[in-house]
């Protein structure tokens, strides 16, 4: 252990600086005596610690593979000493602020909760993969984590099949629930769900984004409620943060130009569309002096009602823009309007400069979704979102409402799949007054901050780790 962090420990215990007797005054710092609780998350702030997160999948394009990436690289700015095992063999693509990445060998197939497409792993359903299979990928991914050697946390993702890893790592552990499991995979599966459940006994919580999140997990696994712990994911809110439009369009059209090529001869739709630098530029010059376009960000599927925004924004004649990739994309944009624009999915970079251009950021899912991320996002930027008011975008809608004047708060939500519902408060938010339409903007800004950054949420994932007795073991050795 350090020196001045194993002093600043005596000291919160109630030693005095005189009874340091082999320290240098100016390395204690008197505390009160603390609570355990208080006092092992003092501790975990304070010193860096050794912390693993296991996530089966990529570090970008899905809601569990952005949450992965930007806990990990907030717990390394914080100073911790981050680890993280994935299947992203494009890993060095990414900001990790030093944060480690691992990739596990596998076994056999990858085991995925919707059909998908991974360039170095076979993908596999799990509802349609028997146990013994699925038990060699957990060990295998055990393995890889318990030759890491030692950390004080182990942060895994999806109750399936975060919780057997968890379990077989040896480490203490918490396992973070995310949407696709649980209903993608679990529900209508007893099978799946007991195993879930057994998985779990030894976790020290389990995380989950949201209220309803946490009503599936009580509905499905049945663990108990004190071991249920809503953290909504966090929003980078120095990166996400309003800016001026004319700044926001050149940065944009920037980040467009730094794109890896992607011909249509070998086109891959988990990139950005090619040509998008010419083709936002032409569509942002051709709206009108004071039109703002709206924007949905997200997977191009049924489920996430993307058709429903295209509806009301061509009946309304507003630009769109659709960012994103997914089975439905042709027939999405067969229904789009003249004015809508597809560009494929696009990364943080694109979306921190995208969203302040924007009016509104619509997220229209039928489908019950763990946290609107998306939304959270695009509130931190400034853009105003308009949720589906339902799962746990209507929590999003709540801290949303919460921080505009009452007068606007009926803006943040819409009846799930009321497509009248959604054409009508997209018209009310398009043909805001100037000063209301700041207000919504300033207010949506106002609840990123104080519910959403991501720095708080990585500190409570230490406190909560405390909490549940996964004492400091490895990092505290270490300054």
């Amino acid at each position: 252990m350090g020196t001045a962090c194993m002093i600043s420990i005596i000291a919160a215990r109630g030693v005095t600086a005189a009874e340091c007797k082999d320290a240098d005054s100016s390395q204690v710092v008197v505390l009160p005596v603390l609570p355990r609780a208080a006092f092992d998350y003092w501790c975990l702030y304070r010193c860096h610690v050794r912390v693993y997160i296991w996530h089966g999948y990529l570090l970008s394009g899905t809601g569990s593979n952005e949450y992965t990436r930007a806990l990990a690289r907030t717990l390394a700015n914080q100073g911790h000493d981050v680890t993280v095992f994935c299947q992203d063999h494009d890993a060095e693509q990414h900001d990790m602020a030093g944060a480690r990445v691992v990739v596990p060998d596998l076994p056999g197939p990858l085991p995925v909760f919707v059909s998908d497409y991974y360039k170095n792993a076979d993908a596999q359903l799990l509802t349609a993969m028997d146990r013994e299979t699925a038990m060699e990928f957990v060990a295998a991914n055990a393995e890889a984590i318990r030759a890491e050697g030692p950390a004080d946390l182990l942060i895994a993702n999806h109750l399936l099949l975060g919780g057997p890893v968890g379990e077989s790592s040896g480490l203490p552990y918490v396992v973070k629930a995310h949407g696709s499991e649980l209903e993608f995979a679990m529900r209508d599966r007893p099978d799946l769900c007991d195993w879930a459940r057994d998985s779990l006994g030894s976790a020290s919580a389990v995380i989950v984004g949201s209220e309803h999140v946490a009503d599936v997990v009580r509905e499905l696994v049945g663990i108990p409620d004190s071991q249920i712990h809503p953290i909504p994911p966090g929003v980078d809110i120095d990166r996400m943060r309003p800016l001026d439009r004319g700044e926001a369009l050149r940065r944009l059209l920037a980040e467009c130009g730094n794109d890896l090529p992607n011909p249509t001869e070998l086109f891959n739709e988990r990139l950005p569309d090619p040509g998008n630098q010419l083709r936002l530029a032409e569509f942002f010059a051709e709206l009108g002096p004071t039109e703002s376009p709206v924007v949905y960000v997200g997977k191009l599927s049924r489920e996430k009602g993307v058709d429903l925004l295209l509806h009301a924004a061509r009946h309304l004649g507003l630009p769109a823009v659709i960012v994103g990739f997914g089975p439905q994309r042709s027939d999405l944009e067969e229904l789009a309007g003249p004015r809508s624009i597809f560009t494929g999915p696009l990364q943080h970079r694109h979306l921190r400069n995208l969203w302040p251009l924007m009016a509104c950021s619509v997220v229209p899912s039928r489908f019950p979704e763990a946290f609107g991320m998306v939304a959270a996002e695009a509130a931190s930027c400034g853009c105003p979102p308009l949720v589906a008011d339902h799962s746990g975008l209507a929590e999003i809608a709540s801290g949303l409402a919460a921080h505009y004047p009452t007068r606007l708060r009926d803006l943040v939500s819409f009846p799930r799949a009321d497509q009248a519902a959604l054409t009508r408060k997209l018209a009310e938010i398009t043909a805001a007054e100037p000063d209301d339409w700041q207000a919504m903007s300033t207010g949506a800004r106002d609840s990123a901050i104080e519910l959403w950054s991501w720095d708080s949420v990585a500190r409570r994932i230490l406190a909560l780790a405390a909490d549940g007795s996964t004492a400091p073991r490895a990092g505290l050795e270490r300054d």
